[in-house]
């Protein structure tokens, strides 16, 4: 494949959502990334996808090793002694038990990076017990800032642990880490804990907090909905427009095109003390027409204002088809790699393998033998079934 990532070779233990996120990302990029799964077993996911439709695994290989058995944990190790780094989503302790941990791995490949994705992290009272991205955004103070005035909080689905804070700040923090590497020929591990990269996110809040501009209650500040002129309005259709018109000059561009009654109601902007006067006026406007009325007469403005599409009806939109933002592979729509290079575009992605369907060709091409493969397969690395023909 090509992209700003070829020759890089990754080794991902197979896990839950932000790990094959993170191995994703690094897949799209060019990265010849290695996928170890269970023998016998399909997606580590909660849902059984087929292979196509599990598009968290595109774009690279699998090889199915059952680590439990020291033929297919040494085979593994020796996959990682050829690794520029690895991904594993385990809790603490758990790659040690397999003779798989940072310490066995390193003296194998001392330049070798060791990314761990989890939710608490690797030390602290909470590393060793269960938990998911509701729970960890819920410690950092994320989820309570996201909802309505009023309300309870709401799950800004698992975008902002799992893949926000979780794979995005792994994938961050393994590229790092491997600039070093090749600076100075030593590898690290690097402790990639959802809790601590969703409260990263959260950087801006604190420094508006720190000047007084942020209160701790939901839907009462400039982002978080409080504002009329950062917010959501239902249209005539049932659909609706986000209105993001923050600066003056594109508030007073939205203004113009909402073309309000009561002109005196939007005279003070940045005043909380006219914003729920402003709120209901906007309301009862956008409600005059329906969605794909207000987005012709929005379009080609600076108004900041966008209608909210369903995850179906994005594809279509035409700024996401000239962008190609969107592409079907194997029947399946799914987001484009991104970002964009210019020098080293990525190339297609390729659907997600049966789990084990590389195994002979990946470890061929890693620098595996025809006679250690056999002995791998005797020995019972592969599990109960037979070696699953190359993909």
């Amino acid at each position: 494949m090509g992209g700003p990532l070829a020759g890089l070779r990754v080794v991902e233990i197979a896990s839950l959502g932000p790990g094959p996120f993170c191995a994703m990302m690094l897949a799209d990029m060019g990265a010849d990334v290695v996928r170890i799964d269970r023998p016998g077993k399909g997606s580590a996911g909660f849902l059984p996808l087929k292979p196509e439709a599990d598009v968290l695994n595109r774009s690279r290989r699998s090889v199915a090793l059952d680590l439990k058995c020291a033929a297919g944990a040494a085979a593994a190790l020796d996959l990682i002694a050829e690794a520029d780094a690895l991904v594993e989503g385990f809790r603490p302790g758990v790659m040690e038990r397999l003779g798989l941990g940072p310490d066995a791995c390193l003296a194998r490949n001392p330049a070798l990076v060791y990314g761990r994705m989890t939710g608490w992290g690797q030390t602290g009272p909470r590393s060793h017990t269960a938990g998911h991205d509701i729970d960890y955004i819920a410690l950092s103070g994320a989820l309570a800032a996201v909802g309505e005035a009023g309300g309870a909080p709401v799950p800004p689905l698992n975008m902002v642990g799992d893949f926000g804070g979780g794979a995005m700040l792994l994938g961050f923090g393994l590229l790092a880490a491997l600039v070093s590497a090749r600076s100075t020929g030593q590898g690290q591990v690097v402790d990639a804990a959802m809790v601590e990269g969703s409260a990263l996110l959260m950087a801006p809040v604190f420094g508006y907090a720190a000047q007084g501009f942020w209160r701790p209650e939901r839907g009462a500040n400039l982002l978080d909905g409080g504002a009329p002129f950062y917010a959501v309005y239902e249209t005539a259709c049932g659909g609706h427009m986000a209105v993001g018109a923050l600066e003056p000059a594109f508030f007073a561009t939205l203004v113009a095109i909402l073309d309000v009654a009561d002109q005196e109601a939007v005279q003070q902007q940045y005043n909380p003390a006219t914003w729920a006067a402003m709120r209901a006026l906007f309301a009862q406007t956008f409600r005059r027409r329906d969605r794909a009325a207000w987005t012709a007469l929005f379009d080609g403005s600076d108004a900041c204002v966008a209608p909210v599409l369903r995850y179906t009806e994005a594809p279509a939109d035409p700024h996401n088809q000239a962008r190609g933002s969107f592409v079907t592979v194997d029947g399946v729509v799914q987001p484009a790699p991104a970002p964009r290079f210019s020098a080293t575009p990525a190339a297609a992605p390729k659907p997600a393998p049966k789990p084990g369907a590389d195994t002979l060709s990946a470890l061929s091409d890693w620098g595996f033998s025809a006679e250690r493969i056999e002995a791998l397969a005797a020995a019972g690395a592969f599990g109960a079934d037979p070696v699953a023909p190359a993909s």
